[in-house]
């Protein structure tokens, strides 16, 4: 299992989804204002608000918070902030790949930021275009074992678009282009299989495999990225094994 799905994986064993809500609302907040003021308030046309509304929705986050984080973007309440997508790449420990998602108000502030914690946990900030290469933008469905077989999901999916189903150890996780993302999502929808999280991800096409305490400093790592408030994302392409990754967390 490498480190997109892995990451997001022990996140939720360890509950720190539920412990930091207040702060996953914030950064999913941020995605639907930009959102909004990039391609409009509607819904239904704007492929990328009807996705930010939907890990909304996935969080449990109140219809109010949602509808006035639309209005801001569009500029029907005042208050936005300015907000600025940028993408850092670096490297981590044991030269892991590293793509970091930013939406800042402040770029100097954010880049001292993220410098600082690439390199207090065994990584460094690299330049533009270093790293990206070795990922894709995809869709990525994970489910768990308990609620599907393996054929079952296959039919379903395949069918739909999708372009794999990959065992993950306790569950399985299908990839699609973002195109079919929305469309292998409602097959599942429709055929009552649920699933535990459906994103667009970047996903590596290959991974670097971590010892333990490589794999510790990586994990840190990727802890304090996401902890930043102007960070949405972090992708890596690290490998841990399954034994290793039991007793980090």
């Amino acid at each position: 299992m490498s480190g997109h799905s892995k990451w997001s994986t022990i996140k939720r064993k360890k509950g720190a989804a539920d412990a930091r809500r207040g702060k996953i609302f914030t950064k999913i907040i941020k995605e639907i204002t930009l959102a909004a003021r990039l391609g409009g308030g509607d819904i239904e046309g704007n492929a990328r608000l009807r996705q930010a509304v939907m890990a909304a929705k996935a969080e449990n986050m109140p219809k109010d918070n949602i509808d006035k984080a639309i209005k801001k973007g569009t500029g029907e309440i005042a208050g936005a902030a300015a907000y600025e997508e940028v993408v850092y790449e670096g490297y981590g420990p044991g030269g892991v790949a590293v793509l970091v998602e930013v939406m800042t108000d402040n770029k100097n502030r954010t880049v001292s930021d993220i410098r600082h914690i690439f390199s207090k946990h065994g990584g460094n900030l690299g330049e533009n275009g270093c790293v990206s290469w070795l990922f894709e933008k995809k869709g990525s469905i994970v489910l768990s074992k308990d609620e599907v077989d393996e054929d079952s999901l296959m039919e379903v999916t395949l069918e739909a678009g999708a372009e794999d189903v990959v065992d993950q150890g306790e569950e399985f996780e299908v990839i699609t282009t973002t195109d079919d993302f929305e469309k292998v999502k409602t097959a599942l929808d429709e055929a009552g299989i649920s699933y535990v999280v459906a994103e667009i991800s970047m996903i590596p096409q290959t991974t670097v495999p971590l010892d333990e305490q490589k794999g510790a400093q990586m994990l840190k790592l990727i802890e304090k990225m996401e902890d930043s408030d102007d960070v949405q994302n972090v992708y890596a392409n690290f490998d841990i094994p399954d034994d290793v990754m039991e007793r980090l967390t």
